[in-house]
């Protein structure tokens, strides 16, 4: 008796084993849906605006960088368990990731003619959204390379909220109801949006002045951002959307009084004083698209 009894044992042993190493897509888990938007001011070893533009010294090494380092936060996610990963080129014209040395495993958006720029694709089916290479807002005193959109914008609110890219993109996710899992930046972007939204940071590098940034090796950095998107994952089932109210409230600082004339001739786009201008939208879905369209394809 006793011998069958630990027969029975081993075989219940048996079982639970089978069950334990049986990958996750046998047993019917759905991959996780990660989203990527990938800036690069604050990418890991850029140090100069240079290395962000096309006709700057070291653009080449500055694409490298960027590649390198979603390569890193992708192998760090698909280590952890099967996902489906997005990422979107959110930089200048949107044409900057070396896409032929991207990991073959994610799907790449490229090209910066897209309504919802640096969301382009994203929506509720997704899991979380990882934001890399951000910079701090427009007016930042020592943000490096500090902007919001493009040069022409001085300050952006949003339902009252101080608003930078990373707010922005975090509000746009909030109302589909979609997590920041981790965002990754220099020193003054990670500090400034950690008091708007609370997720996983990682601070690239220590912006010094808005030209001038500290800078640590590009290895550290893509093993600092592994690690993080381990705790990120980890912390996602309490991880919460950043709240939006709708409909949502906006309010526009321009660096000219031309521009916000032209805009005023948009039916509810009212002006404040000569440098900015206001309105509201029913979703924030709709207010993203307004946002962008004011700052990148209205000219003066």
């Amino acid at each position: 008796m006793r011998v069958r009894a630990s027969l029975r044992h081993l075989a219940r042993l048996a079982v639970v084993s089978v069950l334990v190493f049986v990958p996750a897509e046998a047993q019917g888990q759905a991959p996780l849906r990660i989203f990527i938007s990938v800036d690069m001011e604050g990418i890991g070893g850029i140090g100069t605006s240079a290395m962000t533009n096309s006709a700057g010294k070291d653009y080449a090494t500055g694409r490298q960088l960027m590649t390198l380092e979603v390569n890193a936060v992708v192998a760090a996610i698909l280590e952890r368990g099967p996902a489906e990963i997005l990422v979107n080129d959110s930089h200048g014209d949107h044409q900057n990731v070396l896409h032929t040395e991207l990991d073959p495993r994610v799907v790449y958006t490229q090209g910066g003619v897209k309504p919802y720029g640096m969301v382009e694709g994203l929506d509720e089916s997704f899991d979380g959204v990882i934001f890399l290479g951000y910079h701090a807002r427009a007016g930042e005193p020592d943000g490096f390379l500090a902007h919001t959109g493009s040069g022409i914008v001085k300050g952006l609110w949003i339902n009252d909220m101080e608003s930078g890219e990373g707010e922005m993109n975090a509000a746009f996710a909030g109302a589909h109801g979609v997590p920041i899992l981790l965002a990754a930046g220099d020193s003054i972007f990670v500090e400034q949006f950690s008091r708007n939204v609370k997720t996983t940071t990682v601070s690239t590098k220590t912006a010094v002045t808005p030209q001038a940034a500290r800078l640590k090796s590009p290895d550290t950095v893509r093993r600092e951002l592994a690690a993080a998107v381990g705790r990120a994952l980890d912390a996602r089932a309490s991880a919460q959307p950043l709240a939006v109210t709708e409909p949502v409230r906006v309010r526009m600082r321009f660096d000219d009084t031309t521009r916000p004339q032209i805009l005023e001739a948009i039916p509810g786009v009212t002006r404040s004083d000569g440098y900015t201008v206001d309105f509201t939208m029913p979703t924030m879905k709709e207010a993203y698209r307004m946002i962008r369209f004011m700052y990148r394809f209205v000219a003066t």
